[in-house]
């Protein structure tokens, strides 16, 4: 019986239509670039002096052609032109190593803040987003961020300085020639300002369908013992190909409106090479202008294509980019546990994430544990209590526990029962803050947990949860988890206690094994999961069903373990097989959202009809050992 329906239905949200308006993501990618202003001003100096020297080399070469029919000498202008050739490569190599350094620290950047908005967001809020959605965002979205922020606003300075450079010096050349030029050069404009929005919304709509891919990926890797024990391998193949289909219908939205783009710019500056080789012809034979002065226009002409491709290709880059921007402000907004956390795309993004960081580090001034004074302790104030609590996972639903009164005294065993949804889950994610209360108040040695940072509260627990999910690492890196000083001999005390140690003795790598779901049964990883709390040495120790997945003996070894903590300190533990909790000092009944009875094993199968049909149910011994 597990506690899962007292908890809320989590819903991907990477099908969200909802995004930011364009000023809101414009701030998003300013706030990523800003730290880094100095680096994008010096690559802009390095674009605007690239661009000069591509302008200079239309008039050095008409210059060729005009020393070559009077018969002058090549070398001043040759010589020029090969400076132009060397100094552009020199200078187009610092900019681009510039712009590839700059882009991969905003990558870092933005991974660094969204990997602190999931660590510091409240618990159920992050997990109405799915892992393959997170996930997506972190890697794909900021990708693309980085490239909006760096190298596209670079590129469309540059173009768009090329590109009038070019203008004013073919005016100066010949202006009935830049007249014919103009009518192409408009016709692009106009395709950026019809097609542009509509890149930018294909590209969230392609970015979307590829986080639903990648949930339904994960999801299906998560759970491919059941998949493969069930014959269900084609079902789930055409489930994710569904998603991929999508991704890749959503994606070719995207492309064909690029495609669209690229092609009419190509096709318009392809016109207004003819018009101007024709117009332009025309008038070398009305002897209106010379052939150098020609051929430099063409250059010029030419030379347009390459300012007017790079303003699609970064034009496109920006929209890509602003509607990752858009989906990343959808993490932005998700709300913090402590307001030192709020990493927000105003003022100074620096301070915000250095703050945010130091909140994070385990044993910082915030995360100071709160400790029971000399009098506290004598006069029996209990470590953790709720007084009349009544809490709900989402607004407007209905209330998963209701007035509930509980006391944790600072030494003792008090345990949780109840039919699955009766709340006991609940009643963990209160004690730990995962979830707030609608009414009633929680105190930590007597202190209200709205004084209280998060971190201090947790400080005051450790938690084995029931689903033992595998922490990344070796399984020394999971024992020392929550205690990084515990001793050689610490962990090694703790493995034998609970019969740990001669299974990871024959492991290849023994501690620094890597921990993973096939090396260790998933008893074994309920152990490793209970000796990590163990080695914390908590005030506070909260198991929910911490034997579900161990034999007999091994059992029995846990629960004399718990036995033993429950002298030195608190033990609340959750129990769908009541064997583990016939020695507790106080037994909750717990129905409905509510505590309906308590007292001991003997007392409730005295008072409490409920109780005696959950004992019954799973025909374990009644009589008190």
């Amino acid at each position: 019986m597990n506690d899962s329906q007292s908890e809320p239905a989590l819903d991907s949200t990477s099908a969200e239509t909802d995004s930011a308006p364009t000023s809101a993501r414009l701030r998003i990618l300013w706030s990523f670039a800003r730290p880094y202003l100095s680096a994008l001003l010096v690559a802009l100096l390095l674009g605007l002096l690239t661009s000069a020297m591509v302008l200079a080399s239309p008039l050095v070469t008409e210059w060729v052609l005009e020393t070559l029919a009077v018969g002058g000498s090549l070398r001043d202008p040759i010589l020029i032109l090969l400076g132009l050739l060397v100094l552009g490569a020199a200078v187009g190599w610092f900019q681009w190593v510039l712009l590839g350094r700059l882009a991969e620290d905003i990558v870092y950047d933005a991974r660094r803040r969204m990997t602190l908005r999931y660590l510091g967001s409240r618990v159920f809020d992050l997990l109405r987003h799915s892992p393959g959605e997170l996930v997506t965002r972190t890697t794909s979205d900021t990708v693309l961020l980085n490239q909006a922020a760096s190298s596209s606003i670079i590129g469309l300075i540059n173009g768009t300085v090329t590109l009038i450079g070019s203008l004013l010096l073919m005016a100066w050349l010949d202006l009935p020639l830049l007249l014919a030029t103009l009518g192409a050069v408009a016709l692009v404009f106009v395709c950026f300002a019809v097609l542009m929005p509509r890149i930018a919304k294909a590209e969230e709509k392609a970015q979307a369908a590829l986080a639903g891919l990648g949930t339904e990926v994960e999801g299906t890797v998560r759970a491919v013992k059941t998949v493969k024990s069930s014959s269900a391998e084609s079902a789930r193949y055409d489930a994710v190909m569904i998603h991929a289909a999508e991704s890749r219908r959503q994606s070719m939205k995207s492309v064909r409106t690029q495609a669209a783009a690229w092609t009419i710019s190509g096709g318009a500056m392809d016109l207004a090479i003819i018009v101007v080789l024709g117009f332009g012809a025309y008038r070398v034979s009305l002897g209106e202008m010379g052939v150098p002065t020609l051929v430099a226009f063409l250059l010029y002409v030419w030379g347009l294509m390459g300012p007017m491709m790079e303003l699609t290709q970064n034009l496109t880059t920006l929209q890509s980019g602003l509607a990752a921007a858009g989906r990343i402000a959808q993490i932005e907004k998700l709300p913090a546990e402590d307001s030192a956390l709020e990493v927000t795309v105003t003022g100074q993004a620096d301070d915000s994430l250095r703050r945010a960081e130091e909140r994070l580090v385990v044993g910082g001034p915030s995360a100071t544990p709160v400790g029971a004074t000399q009098h506290e302790a004598a006069s029996g104030t209990p470590v953790v209590e709720l007084r009349d609590v009544t809490a709900r996972y989402a607004e407007g639903a209905e209330p998963a526990v209701v007035g509930i009164d509980l006391q944790v005294p600072r030494r003792g065993h008090v345990a949780l029962v109840g039919s699955s949804g009766a709340g006991k889950t609940t009643v963990l994610n209160l004690m730990l803050r995962f979830l707030e209360p609608a009414n009633g108040q929680l105190r930590l040695h007597g202190m209200p947990y709205e004084q209280l940072t998060h971190a201090q509260v947790r400080r005051a627990f450790a938690y084995v949860e029931q689903e033992t999910p595998v922490v990344p690492g070796t399984i020394r890196q999971n024992l020392l988890f929550t205690n990084p000083q515990a001793s050689a001999e610490d962990i090694e005390a703790v493995l034998e206690r609970l019969q740990l140690a001669q299974k990871i003795q024959s492991l290849p790598d023994g501690l620094d094994t890597p921990l993973t779901e096939t090396n260790v049964s998933g008893g074994q990883r309920q152990r490793i999961a209970l000796a990590r709390a163990l080695l914390a040495r908590p005030e506070v120790l909260l198991l929910d069903e911490a034997t579900a997945q161990v034999d007999g003996i091994t059992e029995a070894a846990i629960q004399q373990t718990i036995a033993e903590v429950a002298t030195v300190g608190a033990v609340v533990t959750i129990a769908h097989r009541l064997s583990t909790v016939l020695d507790a000092d106080e037994i909750l009944l717990m129905d409905g959202g509510q505590i309906v009875d308590r007292g001991s094993h003997v007392d409730l199968m005295g008072s409490s009809g409920l109780y005696r049909e959950l004992v019954a149910a799973l025909r374990i011994e009644t009589q008190a050992r």
